[in-house]
């Protein structure tokens, strides 16, 4: 007998550039103290998506092992991004230097002047943005949790937007959930929430409110085990974006009998 899909189902798909991927963790390849360890727990998180800091790489040094070679890119879907970029001009340079190395016409945004609390600069942000879309990039940008700006960036093209739960690498959780529910509620692309998420409930939590996926770097690779603390956050963020596509119950400000009060014997 065929099977009938529940209508109510959504279709369990992330779609990015018009790349297809199953797995709603992205991870990124920082701060590991070794490769042996990164490739564990990249493994292990179930992740399709890797993303790599350009000024990472070299390419060229002889007998150099590389980060890149690291990276099954048979497996893995590669994220060049900009990071250490602190003007537009230099995010754009490191963008077009990614695409000359051959990886793919991806990038991962991030234009950073601030040395202390590491946030990015929305203005150049949107006009590095801009150039890079025109130029046949696929852009997903970096931002504060600004809804106006994450609707600028998907007006010029951006492929998703990418707004922080809180600073990067401060293991603070999601201290925008207000400004990340907008970006949700007006957003006709992805939404991925990326920097600060510290464990793997803080990931399971935007993904209930209904982000497309998370981008986490710091919280797996600084953990006293990150092997373990990958396959982790492959489950807090299976379970909550299940728990989004089920539906949670309505809150109530008294309680409600779980049992039903049909049928109950009388003293």
């Amino acid at each position: 007998m065929k099977a009938v899909l529940d209508p109510k189902i959504k279709k369990d798909e992330l779609i990015i550039g018009g790349k297809i991927f199953h797995s709603r963790l992205m991870v990124g390849t920082g701060k590991f103290t070794s490769f042996e360890i990164m490739k564990s727990a990249h493994e292990r998180s179930g992740a399709e998506i890797v993303t790599v800091a350009i000024r990472r790489v070299d390419l060229n040094a002889p007998g150099h092992v590389g980060l890149l070679d690291q990276i099954d890119m048979k497996k893995y879907w590669i994220l060049p991004n900009t990071a250490g970029c602190q003007t537009k001009d230099e995010a754009v340079r490191v963008a077009r230097l990614s695409l000359a190395m051959g990886l793919n016409n991806w990038i991962k945004l991030e234009v950073i002047p601030d040395p202390k609390y590491l946030l990015p600069d929305p203005i150049a942000t949107l006009e590095a943005a801009k150039e890079l879309v025109n130029e046949g990039f696929v852009v997903l940008p970096y931002i504060n949790a600004d809804p106006i700006l994450a609707k600028r960036l998907e007006e010029v093209g951006c492929a998703t937007v990418m707004p922080l739960g809180s600073p990067i690498g401060s293991g603070q959780g999601i201290k925008c959930a207000a400004n990340i529910e907008i970006i949700l509620k007006q957003s006709n692309i992805p939404v991925v929430v990326d920097a600060g998420i510290g464990v793997p409930s803080e990931a399971s939590e935007v993904m209930e409110m209904g982000a497309d996926a998370v981008l986490i770097n710091t919280a797996i690779a600084c953990a006293e085990n990150p092997v373990q603390m990958a396959e982790a956050f492959k489950l807090g963020v299976e379970a909550g974006h299940k728990a989004y596509l089920a539906g949670r119950i309505p809150i109530k400000e008294y309680a409600s009998a779980s049992s039903p009060l049909q049928g109950v014997v009388g003293k």
